[in-house]
């Protein structure tokens, strides 16, 4: 989330800040830099946020990956982010959006001192406010999220250039997301009043459109631009009225640079599949790599012949059904 580390597991992770101790206390727990504690320190509920953001993105990353032989665990992440695979690509982007994300929510929730609902022109949204409701601010999110992660000079460097690129990603599919709620409030239901405001998609939407991203990601490499005097990322030629010439990514294309690993046997960057649970008519020969996959029956239970009783409480009954259980072999 620093644009160093995305999706850090930081130290007391979703712990609330002991009673007493305040935010400057919890900046100081979070893996930033001197200038993002000091911006951190500034901004109170900024911390809670931060936590909310990186708990967002990897609940959001391994619910995305949970059929894929890498599952966005946290072993091996550090290893991960010093290369540039497009599964780094991915932790990027979504560590971007969460924080995108949660910083508007917390905004139009309350959570932050220095910013309110969203104040976007030709929105009522004092209004809004006034029938208890509050607009995301994305634009003071945004804005302070390219504060926070700073502009870096990135010249020739390669990788900073498609680290930075697939943070912009993760922010511009938060922005796509944003659409326009209404609600009227007329007599009898009728529209003859009506208020609306700014909402932001819910987070599955975005990390649903990050994997559709993921899976079309660009292998990209420098190429030098003697029109504006530097280096910009190009990917796959492709043709043109004089012949192939490198094609730029899209602002929406994830990019990388490497070869991604097979992710099947244990290494510096996952678990590798062993033990993984499968779905035998679906991904168990991608995940388990040819190696084959066990069987194991066993008995689950769950709530059945649910009734409604008055007045306020639903009365089940337990019932149990055995469940077959498919696992990759070592």
């Amino acid at each position: 989330l620093t644009g160093k580390e995305a999706l850090t597991q930081f130290p007391s992770l979703g712990a609330p800040g002991s009673p007493g101790k305040g935010h400057v206390k919890q900046c100081e727990l979070l893996q930033l830099s001197r200038r993002q504690k000091r911006l951190c320190r500034r901004e109170p509920g900024l911390a809670e946020t931060l936590r909310d953001a990186i708990r967002l993105g990897i609940l959001e990353c391994q619910f995305q990956f949970r059929s894929e032989r890498w599952n966005c665990s946290l072993e091996g992440r550090p290893s991960l982010l010093k290369r540039g695979f497009k599964e780094t690509a991915f932790l990027y982007a979504v560590s971007s959006a969460a924080l995108t994300h949660s910083l508007a929510r917390a905004c139009s929730a309350g959570r932050m001192e220095r910013c309110t609902c969203d104040d976007s022109p030709g929105l009522e949204n004092r209004k809004a406010w006034q029938w208890g409701v509050c607009g995301d601010n994305l634009k003071y999110s945004t804005k302070f999220l390219k504060k926070f992660l700073g502009q870096k000079r990135i010249g020739k460097d390669l990788r900073a250039k498609v680290d930075v690129h697939n943070t912009n990603v993760g922010i511009k599919a938060v922005k796509n997301g944003l659409k326009t709620t209404c609600k009227c409030h007329g007599v009898s239901g009728s529209c003859a009043v009506r208020t609306c405001w700014k909402q932001l998609s819910p987070f599955h939407e975005i990390g649903r459109l990050l994997k559709l991203r993921y899976d079309d990601a660009v292998k990209v490499f420098s190429t030098s631009n003697d029109a504006v005097g530097h280096s910009e990322l190009a990917g796959p030629a492709r043709h043109g009225p004089s012949g192939r010439h490198p094609a730029l990514p899209r602002p929406t294309d994830l990019v990388y640079v490497e070869d991604s690993p097979s992710f099947c046997r244990p290494s510096k960057y996952s678990l590798g599949t062993a033990g993984r649970t499968c779905s035998r008519d679906g991904n168990c020969d991608s995940m388990c790599c040819g190696r084959g996959y066990n069987t194991q029956s066993r008995l689950v239970t769950f709530s059945c012949h649910c009734q409604v009783q008055w007045c306020c409480y639903v009365e089940c009954q337990q019932c149990m059904q055995e469940e077959v259980v498919y696992s990759c072999k070592q």
